[in-house]
């Protein structure tokens, strides 16, 4: 659902159903995301797509990024193995990120390459998601010129968040200077 304010729009991320009314490729992940009923077998781990297609600054080679919140790293390693190991190149391992244990599994649909992560954070405090948020309202402000910049950016290989930091004259760790757009502003 999208609601207008007085300068932006806000889209719950949390339901995928924006991208019916996106770009081509919001359009397409949504019926991927669909067709094959990700998010419904993920349900039980609260799934958020996050990342660059939700905010239209993917380029040919992004995936599809899903979050999930799994106290039981066990349970949902064997959850996400039933509901996709059949699925192209499905891979599946045990990691550390950000001081957290988690599991990501990556597989093919279609199309899409499908990055499924799980840690302990519940999704709406993870920091893809507030990554998300955080460049979504920045876009918003900042307008087409300065997402076509981060498109191209990322074209040359640069990753999200130092695209973002570059523009903006970020110093120091881009993951974190991001964050502090979120504590200054108090989004």
């Amino acid at each position: 659902m999208q609601t207008k304010g007085a300068s932006r729009i806000l889209i719950n991320f949390e339901n995928t159903a924006y991208l019916k009314n996106g770009n081509e490729r919001q359009q397409a992940a949504y019926q991927v995301l669909t067709k094959h009923e990700v998010l419904s077998k993920l349900r039980e781990f609260s799934p958020i797509l996050v990342g660059t297609i939700p905010i239209n600054i993917d380029t040919a080679g992004s995936d599809l990024d899903i979050i999930c919140c799994c106290p039981d790293l066990q349970n949902f390693a064997e959850a996400v193995t039933k509901s996709f190991k059949h699925e192209r190149k499905f891979s599946i391992a045990y990691s550390a990120h950000s001081g957290k244990d988690n599991v990501a599994a990556s597989f093919f649909l279609d199309n899409f390459e499908v990055e499924v992560f799980g840690q302990s954070t519940p999704t709406k405090e993870q920091n893809a998601y507030r990554h998300m948020l955080i460049e979504h309202r920045i876009l918003e402000q900042k307008g087409e010129d300065f997402r076509k910049q981060i498109v191209a950016l990322k074209e040359q290989g640069v990753k999200t968040e130092p695209a973002f930091a570059q523009l903006l004259g970020v110093s120091g760790d881009p993951y974190s200077g991001l964050l502090d757009f979120e504590r200054r502003y108090n989004w």
